[in-house]
């Protein structure tokens, strides 16, 4: 063999770097143990976590409810300010207020974070976000895979992805059974655009409006970056303890698809969700997005959550409750609704009215 032969290969060579995904695992330890719940056991870096499932034995007929999710092209925002410690929240939000929607409490939630290279610092900063999201959903963080991607992303580039688990007692599934004539139609306001719509508001706002995200914008109250990355807002506990003090016969997570959309996937046959556009004002990002792009409602609505991340729908005599309960917990609300008969409507739901 010459002595200018090609070295052997490695998967270093490759674009793999073991080290530093040993460094990252290191890293986001302290952070993972942040999440822990009683039924928890063992740590990280087993293969698989474990969760101790004799403690549903309180349950007369418990329900496994399970949900996953990513957070889209928000993460495009994160890498290009270089700021990995919020997209977390957006994760877990996605999913465990997915999974709440059934009435079903949080258990825990494992993740998936791609890169094209690992950066032990910045992956740690993800799990920080995903932690910090999961002790405000009151679930734990039992485990999760980081791989690296080198050749099919980019050195900055990543994305994450999670699943989750909860549990209800099965007399006390919400859903569409339960929903009535009469019933109030509580909205919970959103934190902003939470992250849903971003490849349109990107498009809009990034690539046709030529914006840059340290841009001030005078009517967001501060940078475009820093409006887009605000954290999705997560309502499980906020949820459950409505479920607590009053009676509720369903949630929607407002999501994909816009209002109408997903409060639609709740109402059963025969009824109708009316939602009052003007008992509330959407944020000014939302105008922005409208305007600049001029984007009409309809494509806005069907995009974007307009101000409201979360209904629940509740018994006429259970509304100031339910407000009040929300209001201690320093959640917006109001009543938004109705749901009717379905008359000469099609099942499902319809916002009417001008914006306040």
């Amino acid at each position: 063999m010459s002595e200018t032969a090609v070295p052997g290969a490695s998967y270093a060579a490759a674009g793999v770097d073991i080290e530093a995904g040993d460094r990252a695992v290191e890293l986001m330890k302290e952070w993972v143990k942040k999440t822990q719940r009683p039924e928890v056991l063992g740590g990280l870096g087993g293969f698989a976590g474990l969760f101790d499932a004799s403690a549903l034995k309180r349950y007369e007929r418990p329900l496994l409810a399970s949900a996953t999710d990513g957070v889209g092209t928000k993460v495009d925002i994160a890498r290009r300010l270089g700021v990995y410690d919020t997209i977390g929240h957006d994760l877990v939000a996605m999913v465990m207020d997915d999974i709440v929607v059934c009435g079903a409490e949080p258990l825990f939630m494992t993740d998936y974070i791609c890169v094209g290279k690992v950066h032990p610092e910045r992956v740690a900063a993800i799990v920080k976000g995903i932690a910090e999201g999961c002790v405000l959903a009151g679930c734990a963080l039992v485990g999760g895979e980081t791989a690296e991607h080198p050749g099919l992303l980019g050195e900055d580039d990543f994305d994450v992805a999670g699943a989750g688990t909860g549990v209800v007692e099965a007399d006390r599934l919400l859903g569409p059974d339960r929903i009535r004539t009469g019933d109030a139609v509580i909205a919970m306001a959103s934190s902003g655009l939470h992250s849903n719509g971003y490849s349109l508001v990107r498009h809009v706002l990034l690539d046709r409006a030529g914006l840059t995200l340290e841009s001030e914008i005078s009517e967001l109250g501060r940078t475009l970056g820093e409006e887009l990355l605000e954290p999705t807002k997560i309502y499980s506990l906020d949820c459950l303890a409505l479920t607590r003090t009053t009676e509720v016969h369903a949630f929607s997570h407002i999501t994909g698809g816009g209002l109408a959309a997903n409060l639609a996937r709740v109402i059963p046959d025969g009824l109708h969700a009316i939602v009052d556009r003007s008992t509330w004002t959407p944020a000014p990002v939302f105008d922005l997005v409208g305007r600049t792009g001029d984007v009409e409602r309809l494509e806005l609505e069907k995009t974007l959550n307009m101000g409201v991340g979360m209904i629940a729908i509740v018994p006429e005599e259970s509304t100031e409750v339910a407000l009040a309960t929300l209001a201690d917990r320093g959640v917006d609300a109001w009543v938004a609704g109705e749901i009717t008969d379905r008359g000469e409507h099609p099942t499902g739901a319809a916002l009417v009215g001008d914006y306040a």
